[in-house]
């Protein structure tokens, strides 16, 4: 037990405890009250870390305990939503992978034949197809592996499918639902932000491949 009647630059050490316990109680609320990630760890890691000072110097072991198992959690998710960020970021400004979205997404087999989603359903998931080909039935355009499948449902307000896919091989999906697509959106608007413009990227790429498609099919006809 350390002696309460410590004093530090003329302050009581009992008081210096009390006061740590105080503000890592304040960060502690004010991080409740933060609507975007980074900073609501940012504050939780500072707020474990008074606690752990606190739990320390008073000295209370069970908060000691709970802080310094709170700080390296806090941190992981912390660095995975930084992390986040960056890899939209980077596929923002180029690379059109959808590969850094697979640690939020669960996987699924479909097998031959198999309609993923008809012309007018109501939208959940989105999909990416890891191995196999699937098809957009009304234009006959195939989706190799590699492909977002169900993306444009979650941007459209109705949220409504606006073609039908089937898959033509046995194919593996990775699948995201739209409530935490939109989760990942408002925790942190960066990502937001990169989403919405990788999205973009590839709906006008796919546009242009369609009309590249129907620019081929008057050519073939004719020869």
């Amino acid at each position: 037990m350390h002696d309460s009647h410590d004093v530090i630059f003329g302050v009581d050490m009992h008081t210096i405890v009390l006061a740590i316990g105080f503000i890592g109680g304040v960060l502690y609320i004010a991080s409740h009250y933060m609507k975007t990630m980074v900073p609501l760890r940012v504050c939780e890691i500072i707020s474990n870390a008074l606690f752990v000072g606190y739990g320390f110097l008073y000295p209370s072991y069970p908060t000691l305990f709970l802080y310094g198992i709170l700080i390296p959690l806090n941190a992981y998710r912390l660095y995975e939503m930084i992390e986040l960020i960056h890899k939209v970021r980077h596929a923002a400004q180029g690379d059109l992978s959808m590969n850094w979205l697979k640690p939020y997404m669960s996987k699924r087999h479909y097998k031959q034949g198999d309609l993923l989603f008809s012309k007018g359903d109501h939208a959940t998931e989105m999909f990416y197809i890891v191995h196999g080909k699937c098809r957009v039935v009304e234009i006959n355009v195939d989706l190799p592996e590699g492909r977002l499948v169900g993306e444009l449902g979650f941007l459209t307000p109705e949220h409504a499918r606006t073609q039908s896919v089937e898959c033509v091989e046995d194919t593996e999906m990775m699948v995201i639902t739209y409530d935490k697509l939109s989760e990942l959106y408002f925790q942190n608007p960066t990502f937001g932000f990169y989403f919405l413009r990788l999205t973009s990227e590839r709906l006008l790429q796919n546009m242009k491949r369609l009309e590249q498609e129907l620019e081929t099919r008057p050519k073939a006809a004719t020869a």
